[in-house]
């Protein structure tokens, strides 16, 4: 070999190595590195999305055994200079009735548990919702609108709909805020 190839084949090769370090870990990557820094509970992710609203965005919905039973959270990330930031995150509890909740701040997902095997569809507003399966009858619903303080309403297989309760607050603020504070 001359050493012009040498030198060429020494550069290809360091340049291989330095993009393969740099490369930003993916969505997945990042949210189990960060489930492991903040939660000393199982967890486990049972949905993902990127790009909901926009590029560089995601949304995750997980399910973690805590203290107070099995919840169900949606997560919503954004990816800023390269790296994933985790903005906001909301929950649900599965033996409560059908109820529901928003992220206060842009962009407004609402979300919710479904237990009940008779509801065909959820709308925020005029968006109809995603439907999670998550495991036997339990469902998992969310929906991005533009519009904050919208009305939610399930319809049911036989056509029927019903306006549903927004989940008080309160309920699962200490759950929601641990993964908030980041």
């Amino acid at each position: 070999m001359t050493i012009k190839k040498v030198v060429s084949l020494s550069v290809l090769t360091l340049i291989a190595l330095l993009s393969a370090c740099s490369n930003t870990p993916t969505f997945e990557d990042f949210f189990h590195q960060k489930m492991k820094e903040v939660s000393e509970d199982s967890y486990s992710l049972v949905y993902k999305e990127e790009e909901v609203v926009q590029p560089n965005d995601a949304i995750a919905v997980f399910t973690e055994n805590n203290p107070r039973g099995e919840q169900i959270f949606i997560a919503y990330f954004k990816q800023e200079d390269s790296h994933w930031n985790w903005k906001k995150t909301r929950g649900a509890e599965w033996d409560t009735p059908v109820k529901w909740s928003v992220m206060h701040q842009e962009p407004y997902i609402y979300s919710g548990a479904i237990s009940d095997s008779s509801i065909k569809e959820v709308f925020a507003g005029r968006e109809k919702a995603n439907i999670i399966e998550v495991e036997g009858d339990k469902r998992f619903w969310y929906a991005v609108s533009d519009e904050k303080d919208v009305e939610v309403k399930i319809v049911m297989e036989d056509g029927t709909q019903e306006v549903v309760e927004e989940l008080d607050d309160e309920m699962l603020e200490e759950s929601t805020d641990r993964f908030n504070k980041r």
